[in-house]
């Protein structure tokens, strides 16, 4: 039905959206950690990809289409006019499409105007899917991120003022053992800056193929243990001051799936996460095959 080019992402929670390429690849591409777009050469498919995806569609399955998520790695690098139509062209042949959301990165928003960004949101895009990683411009430097802290809590605050949702990513595990506690509280406080809807925390993994792959390799890059990813967790959640944010660690290559609602559900979270690492209780953890992405 849907030719999609090359290996497909999304977001946990996009598990039953339709998802349609409306760019190719991602426009940074360049992180150490991510294999992910490594194949594929960044550009855009837009309207008219859009169009010929929608045609492949039957119809009883357009109607019932509520959400649409737009690949690949950052759709919203195209620029305004073209993710507009992208858009329209969406609810002019969806009829009960409710919303669209996208992956983003801080570069995409550094040429799009609130106004734009206002656009957008009235156009029908919801949400938007933002990979902070953290909140420490040194580790985000050893990334190769391309972005600082203040760039990702200023392109975090033009999209919010815009209207979008967003949910933010951060990578537990990023700065090893002796950054932990750093990554911890630098990412907590870019995260209480931003006070996004939502977070979801993945835990870093190594595959094949990336610049850390290498690192890891020569012995100039030691993972963390499980323990002590889930201390680092516990230090992040204690120092988060969040007002209204669904956090999670729902993704497959988190060791212990947890969730809530901060600050309502701050306790509960931290009492599990004391008993985990008091036990040392390795049974309560989600099993190394179970998390080979």
């Amino acid at each position: 039905m849907l030719r999609y080019e090359g290996s497909i992402w999304r977001p946990p929670s996009e598990a039953r959206s339709l998802i349609l390429q409306a760019t190719v690849g991602c426009s940074h591409n360049a992180c150490t950690f991510c294999v992910s777009y490594k194949q594929k050469r960044y550009r855009v498919r837009g309207e008219s990809g859009i169009r010929e995806d929608l045609l492949n569609i039957p119809g009883h399955i357009k109607e019932r289409v509520t959400r649409v998520f737009l690949a690949d790695g950052n759709a919203l690098a195209m620029t305004t006019d073209e993710m507009l139509a992208v858009l329209n062209v969406l609810h002019e042949d969806l009829p009960s499409l409710q919303r669209v959301s996208t992956y983003g990165y801080a570069k995409d928003v550094r040429d799009k105007s609130v106004e734009d960004l206002g656009a957008l949101h009235d156009a029908g895009l919801g949400l938007v899917y933002l990979g902070l990683e953290t909140g420490d411009d040194e580790l985000l430097r050893w990334c190769r991120k391309g972005v600082t802290t203040k760039e990702n809590i200023h392109a975090c605050g033009k999209i919010r003022e815009g209207g979008i949702s967003l949910s933010l990513t951060i990578i537990l595990g990023l700065g090893g053992e002796v950054g932990s506690e750093r990554h911890a509280k630098l990412t907590a406080k870019a995260l209480n800056q931003i006070d996004p809807e939502y977070v979801g925390a993945l835990t870093l993994m190594i595959p094949e193929g990336t610049p850390l792959h290498e690192l890891h390799q020569r012995g100039e890059y030691v993972p963390m243990t499980p323990m002590s990813v889930l201390n680092e967790l516990k230090v992040l959640i204690e120092s988060l001051t969040l007002t209204n944010c669904i956090f999670r660690t729902n993704h497959a290559s988190n060791y212990l799936p947890i969730g809530g609602t901060l600050p309502d559900d701050k306790d509960r979270m931290l009492t599990l996460l004391t008993d985990t690492l008091e036990r040392a209780d390795e049974s309560r953890l989600r099993p190394g095959y179970l998390r080979g992405l």
